[in-house]
């Protein structure tokens, strides 16, 4: 892959567009995304810990911006490597933060209420319906039924940012460069179940059918590599791994304190994992409280960790830029064993917590009980041969009560979609607010 392509700062479909010298492209990318409803939305958005009431726990918006942040920082650190192994133009420095601030600010825009559980909450209801293969769920292959048994926060993000918001042709137009950066599964459901894709290493898809185009051009235009001779699915753009990193770093570390904040963990139990990453013990002399010695490990800890992340890229460049890299920077890093400590207790004591679990089942039934309750108004939608002006009666009454957007909805694979559109852009209250609706 080639730098001058992979930075590329033209937008998608649009053709037009002249860049402003004094205000760069990318930056443009994050304000329109940051000013977006459904960024807006992430604020009542489960990162881990759902419908929590203590202020300081995170939510999907303040993830994402800190992990812009995080990204930003290490966008920089690379791209001043670039520069000064003349990889990339002078500026290039510049244009490799900005792109992977905005495709980090993007990361989770399609993430569901309830976090990973509200995925696997919508996956199972569309499994459990296309397994009965009745009305709306009876074409499995014509409805691409993958993209919904296994629903995808990442596929329903890269639908937002092309399909859904500001414009239905192109969404919001962000650059090549930007999108690039932020699918982090460069293939269709369909695709991902061939042989080549999964021996890729991608673990899942990043991209729906309807989607499908916007891949393509993305990928042309920035240079991306075919993964095989089909040229149905491409190996990542190098960003990817910048804007994954941030991620893992702010999510490892962060959920530490997450968790010794709403006292699921102890403070031995976070201090000495926050102490391997940040390469130092907090003083016990100063009279710190244990809140401040937990903030401070966790400040440092980011600091280190995306150094470690910015030299694991420089050592594998060749590798990325051939399309051969396995992984994630964190795992490449000098760094990739403390944070395998921090992972395995992540994945014993905070993640299986009880008021966490209560909470995810509650998450579970509350998904079920709207998409149910949603469902008569799609059916009913069939039945009037896609005119929603013939619609009558409840499913009239509920589509004008919740104000579902039956635009795409004209035929039964695109209703699934507008269904699936609707119930994955709620947020927690709002989820909870439907239920209630539907239940009275």
């Amino acid at each position: 892959m080639d730098w001058s392509r992979l930075l590329d700062l033209d937008r998608l479909w649009n053709p037009g567009y002249q860049a402003d010298p004094r205000r760069p492209a990318y930056d443009q990318d994050a304000d329109r995304i940051s000013f977006s409803a459904p960024f807006r939305r992430l604020a009542n958005k489960t990162q881990v810990h759902p419908l929590y009431d203590n202020d300081h726990i995170h939510h999907r918006l303040i993830h994402s911006v800190e992990t812009a942040s995080v990204g930003r920082s290490l966008g920089l650190d690379v791209g001043w490597w670039l520069e000064q192994e003349g990889k990339v133009e002078k500026g290039g420095q510049a244009a490799v933060a900005g792109l992977v601030h905005a495709a980090c600010l993007a990361h989770d825009i399609g993430n569901p209420p309830f976090g990973h559980s509200g995925e696997d909450a919508i996956g199972a209801w569309f499994a459990e319906k296309f397994d009965r293969g009745e009305g709306l769920f009876s074409d499995h292959e014509g409805c691409f039924a993958a993209e919904f048994e296994a629903f995808e926060g990442n596929a329903q993000g890269f639908r937002i940012l092309n399909s859904l918001e500001m414009n239905r042709r192109g969404g919001m137009r962000l650059t090549h460069g930007t999108l690039g950066a932020f699918i982090k599964y460069p293939v269709t459901a369909a695709t991902r179940n061939t042989l080549g894709a999964r021996e890729s290493g991608l673990k899942k898809f990043g991209v729906f059918e309807t989607e499908r185009s916007a891949l393509e051009e993305v990928a042309s235009r920035t240079g991306m590599i075919a993964g095989d001779q089909s040229g149905t699915w491409w190996r990542r753009h190098p960003l990817v791994f910048l804007v994954e990193a941030a991620d893992d770093i702010c999510y490892n570390i962060l959920d530490l304190e997450d968790a010794f904040t709403a006292r699921d963990l102890a403070y031995g139990d976070v201090a000495p994992l926050l102490s391997e990453v940040a390469g130092f013990s907090p003083r016990e002399d100063r009279g710190d409280t244990a809140e401040e010695k937990i903030a401070l490990l966790r400040a440092v800890a980011i600091g280190r960790a995306f150094e470690s992340c910015s030299a694991a890229f420089a050592a594998n460049h060749d590798t990325i830029m051939e399309g051969r890299f396995r992984g994630g920077l964190i795992e490449a890093s000098a760094l990739a064993g403390p944070f395998a400590e921090i992972g395995r207790l992540a994945s014993e004591r905070i993640f299986t917590s009880p008021r966490k679990t209560e909470l995810e089942v509650m998450g579970r039934n509350l998904v079920h009980r709207v998409l149910d309750g949603v469902l008569p108004v799609f059916e009913a939608l069939e039945a009037a041969e896609w005119d929603e002006s013939r619609l009558t009666g409840y499913p009239s009454q509920l589509r004008r009560a919740l104000g579902i957007d039956l635009r795409t909805a004209k035929d039964r694979y695109g209703a699934l979609h507008t269904l699936a559109d609707y119930v994955s852009g709620m947020t927690d209250r709002y989820a909870v607010k439907v239920a209630g609706i539907i239940r009275a």
